[in-house]
């Protein structure tokens, strides 16, 4: 065996905690005793993105994909595969549609559609090897613009290019640099927000996780363009994995003079600390975040000054989320055009979405923009769990809105999302089937946004904590029309008033169920019933006549309402039944109704 063959192995947090870890010992031990270790390799990687299907292993170079992979297939893989060239059919993937067994991963359709370019090295290389990174272009872009390229020039190139901001506000980041680097001031600081806190989301984790190095060299790149010495990257602290790896990678790059004083031999010195947070949701707005770096509350405080005139200590601040730096460098090394060559007039590039809910392949995906989300969610997603129908999708977060079945044509992008009543937001993607309840799913954003609010803002502080109220009223069956005007009507007082980015989106998913399933909203409060039979306080459990008296019901109650002789027909003592849905679950005919 001649031929050199790298095991690709996610070794992503999703991955690690379904065994990839034990998996990669297991592959490792075997080579050595196989006596294959100076041909074969094994190479921890970052997130694949399919994660529905972890863990993954992916042999090179012949690019074989498989599957679902546990410590015990290891030995397997290195007999059968490595040693006696036959494939392992068993863990490859099986096309839903087709029922074809699919080798390789471009076939696969929850890649076809995906254009990998922030994402291009995550499940490529190994993200704490430097030379795995160089390997791929690495800092190649920051010495191209601190030798060959004015600071100018370096963010004309970026204006160029129509990169908008991937945090959630979709502001043109060569704009944002270009008033960094205007501001007066000798002392300037670069930041990387890594504080994603939308639930589901998970972007920006996996981006450091499996390649921190862009995010430095995009943050160096950042620097030089607009005249800093000194970048924070701001994550939260329940992020260890990132973080290590982003120290390593750190420590890594100080060593071989792509950070730290005169890079590359010129005169340019930028040096990055990790500022940790306590995973605020609020402090995902730049303002908050810089007062919590600085050791204070994380408030927002209201602009102008924005953070490019004053932000962190006061000096002239560039905030950029993680995966915005990781596009930086293949629009340096690249150019403008190739990076507007796909994607839309006003929305260029790609983006990184985190696809989760009642979605067949929950994953981590990158897409062109403009592509619509009836392919994101059926082709890439490959359709509703279990068959169900589609119900509604939230993007962009809490602070997001639902789109229904009418909206699938709908292209992402930053301008249609918000024409639509959603917004792209950071990247969260969940997606809702038919027994969702769109008035529990606003309930269940709002809670979150409570919980999260800092306080300092009134229309924040009590305007959401009384939309919460109204809706805990709702769906406890006490609500009223009146309720729903209410709703609506100091919704719009909240989006007006508040101080941040997080008030004025927060009622995002009330709008926007109010006005797609307003039906839904009048059930409650006109019928006192929850269409979806998700409102515990408006269920009622009901034996029919399939009931043959087994008993199981009755045994299974934890509070024993149900009663009826063996071989008889069971009722259900509605005054004593807590709706907690055992005997529904439990009964094998059929026999229990939920309405």
């Amino acid at each position: 065996m001649s031929q050199q063959i790298d095991i690709l192995v996610c070794g992503g947090t999703g991955c690690l905690s379904g065994k990839s870890k034990e998996l990669i010992k297991k592959l490792e031990e075997t080579i050595i005793i196989k006596k294959l270790d100076s041909n074969v390799k094994v190479v921890k990687t970052g997130c694949f993105g399919f994660c529905e299907k972890g863990p993954i292993v992916k042999i090179m170079p012949e690019n074989i994909f498989y599957i679902e992979v546990q410590p015990e297939d290891g030995e397997k893989i290195i007999e059968q595969h490595i040693i006696n060239k036959k494939i392992v059919e068993e863990l490859l993937f099986i096309d839903p549609r087709t029922r074809q067994k699919i080798r390789e991963e471009e076939q696969m359709p929850f890649y076809k559609k995906q254009v990998r370019r922030a994402l291009k090295n995550c499940g490529v290389i190994d993200p704490e090897n430097i030379k795995e990174y160089l390997g791929t272009e690495g800092y190649l872009a920051l010495g191209e613009s601190i030798i060959n390229r004015t600071p100018e020039e370096v963010i004309s190139i970026i204006k160029e290019s129509g990169l908008r901001g991937r945090g959630g506000a979709g502001f043109p980041t060569g704009l944002k640099w270009e008033f960094a680097r205007k501001a007066k001031g000798k002392e300037k600081y670069v930041v990387c927000n890594a504080d994603e806190g939308d639930p589901g989301a998970f972007m920006d984790r996996s981006i450091l996780e499996g390649d921190p190095h862009s995010i430095i060299e995009g943050m160096a790149i950042c620097a030089y363009a607009i005249g800093s010495s000194k970048g924070l990257v701001y994550i939260r602290a329940e992020y260890p994995l990132a973080v290590e790896r982003l120290r390593k990678a750190i420590a890594d790059a100080k060593e071989l003079g792509t950070l730290g004083d005169n890079i590359l031999g010129t005169d340019f010195s930028f040096d990055v600390e990790i500022k940790y947070g306590a995973g605020a949701f609020v402090c995902g707005e730049e303002t908050a975040l810089i007062h919590s770096m600085e050791g204070e509350r994380g408030e927002p405080t209201s602009k102008p000054p924005f953070p490019a005139e004053s932000g962190y200590l006061g000096k002239p601040t560039n905030v950029n989320n993680v995966e915005t730096l990781a596009n930086i460098t293949q629009i340096i090394n690249k150019g403008a055009d190739w990076f507007k060559s796909i994607g839309t007039e006003k929305s260029s590039g790609t983006k990184v979405f985190a696809l989760a809910g009642k979605i067949n392949n929950v994953g981590l995906i990158e897409v062109p923009m403009g592509i619509t989300l009836k392919d994101v969610i059926y082709d890439i997603g490959g359709g509703i769990k279990d068959g169900k129908k589609f119900k509604a999708v939230q993007t962009g977060g809490p602070s997001g809105g639902c789109l229904t079945e009418k909206d699938l044509d709908t292209p992402i992008d930053f301008d249609t999302l918000l024409e639509k009543g959603s917004m792209m937001g950071s990247g969260g993607m969940i997606v809702m089937d038919e027994d969702d309840c769109m008035v529990a799913v606003s309930k269940f954003y709002l809670e979150f946004i409570v919980e999260e609010s800092c306080g300092k803002c009134t229309p924040c502080r009590i305007g959401n904590v009384r939309l919460l109220e109204i809706l805990e009223k709702i769906t406890q069956g006490n609500g009223t029309v009146e309720d729903l005007e209410n709703l609506k009507s100091l919704s719009e007082i909240i989006k007006d008033t508040s101080l941040c980015g997080l008030g004025q989106t927060s009622p995002n998913p009330i709008l926007s169920t109010l006005n797609k399933f307003y039906d839904e909203y009048l059930a409650h409060v006109e019928d006192k019933k929850c269409p979806s039979g998700q409102c515990e306080a408006l269920v009622k459990y009901v034996i029919n006549d399939s009931c043959i008296g087994c008993t199981l019901c009755a045994r299974a109650c934890p509070v024993t309402c149900i009663v009826g002789k063996p071989r008889v027909k069971h009722e259900i003592e509605a005054s004593q039944c807590i709706k907690c849905g055992v005997c529904y679950s439990q009964c094998k005919f059929g026999a229990i109704d939920r309405i």
